[in-house]
């Protein structure tokens, strides 16, 4: 992955905190999740629908043995449709004891920073509910953009979660 603009690699001295997080990007914004959360980066092919389920869930795909989920991020933040799904891709993101595929539309790198450059979100960020948001990595120039880094574990309700249960069970009745 090639780097055009964004935070550099942290340089720490010996005892600094620092986290590596994987960076992708949803519609026109920079987003990262903790690189210790996503297990692959797989190139998009379209997931398995099943139905009755929310919009922002696009089907199944089958990774590792197991029927994984798939949410569309763009959905999910309630932004509008890809024109092309040229570049994106599906993130296997790992959230405690769940595995969730997330469509995103391309992934940058991974980057190294200080925790100490981690700020705390706003109670409100471009429709973003607050739970959805761990941290933001704040630019350090106009021409950089802020990183809005995802806690993937709170992506889903509990409700949500029963609602992927029941339809990944479904799936793989189905198969």
């Amino acid at each position: 992955m090639t780097r055009t603009s964004g935070p550099r690699p942290a340089v720490a001295a010996p005892g600094v905190e620092r986290t590596q997080l994987v960076t992708f990007r949803v519609g026109d914004d920079l987003f990262a999740a903790d690189i210790f959360s996503v297990e692959r980066v797989l190139r998009f092919t379209a997931p398995r629908p099943i139905p009755n389920v929310p919009a922002w869930l696009e089907g199944v795909i089958d990774y590792g043995g197991r029927v994984v989920p798939v949410i569309d991020l763009r959905a999910r933040f309630e932004l509008d449709a890809a024109a092309s799904r040229d570049g994106a891709r599906i993130l296997v993101i790992v959230a405690g004891e769940d595995w969730i595929g997330a469509i995103v539309d391309g992934v940058d790198e991974v980057v190294t920073i200080l925790t100490s450059q981690l700020s705390p979100p706003p109670a409100l960020f471009k429709g973003l509910a607050k739970p959805f948001v761990r941290a933001l990595v704040r630019a350090k120039t106009e021409e950089e953009p802020v990183i809005v880094v995802l806690d993937v574990a709170q992506l889903l309700t509990a409700r949500e979660r029963i609602v992927l249960e029941q339809a990944v069970a479904g799936a793989k009745t189905d198969a």
